[in-house]
């Protein structure tokens, strides 16, 4: 990956929708080398996608929540992971070091959706040992993509 490619992803980031016209202004490159390059990455696998970022509140999801979770075993861990991916509350879920088996970001629409996803659907799972979460009372940084070159 040369400076080229890192300015295309960076622009990318910035702007999912830009046409190969509009990316060849921002990095100085022709059209036609910004569609070559980026079809490279987009092959390579380093642009694995483009979406939309909505503002939660906006499309009326309240309430944001990391929930730290322990298994009660490893075993059989794979019908959680599973149960994970049934589950649209969950928006992200990482298998971490530290205190925690999982960390799952969870986005709700209020606090009572919250109590019913957590009482009705993670605690009796039949892997979850414990859970803990704290509520997001404000996201102070969330910065899109990562930084490339």
């Amino acid at each position: 990956m040369d400076s080229y490619d890192a300015a295309i992803l960076n622009a990318l980031q910035a702007d999912g929708s830009l046409t190969n016209a509009a990316l060849a202004e921002i990095v100085n490159l022709s059209a036609s080398q910004c569609s070559r390059r980026r079809g490279a990455l987009e092959a390579a696998g380093v642009i694995t996608g483009y979406s939309a970022r909505l503002d939660p509140r906006a499309v009326g999801f309240g309430l944001r929540a990391i929930t730290r979770v322990n298994l009660r075993g490893h075993g059989s861990e794979q019908s959680f992971l599973d149960f994970l991916d049934l589950r649209d509350e969950v928006r992200a879920a990482h298998s971490a070091s530290g205190d925690a088996d999982y960390i799952l970001d969870i986005y709700v629409r209020d606090l009572d959706a919250f109590a019913t996803f957590i009482h009705t659907a993670l605690l009796p799972h039949p892997q979850v040992a414990q859970v803990r979460s704290e509520i997001v009372l404000r996201t102070v940084k969330d910065a899109p993509g990562l930084p490339v070159g």
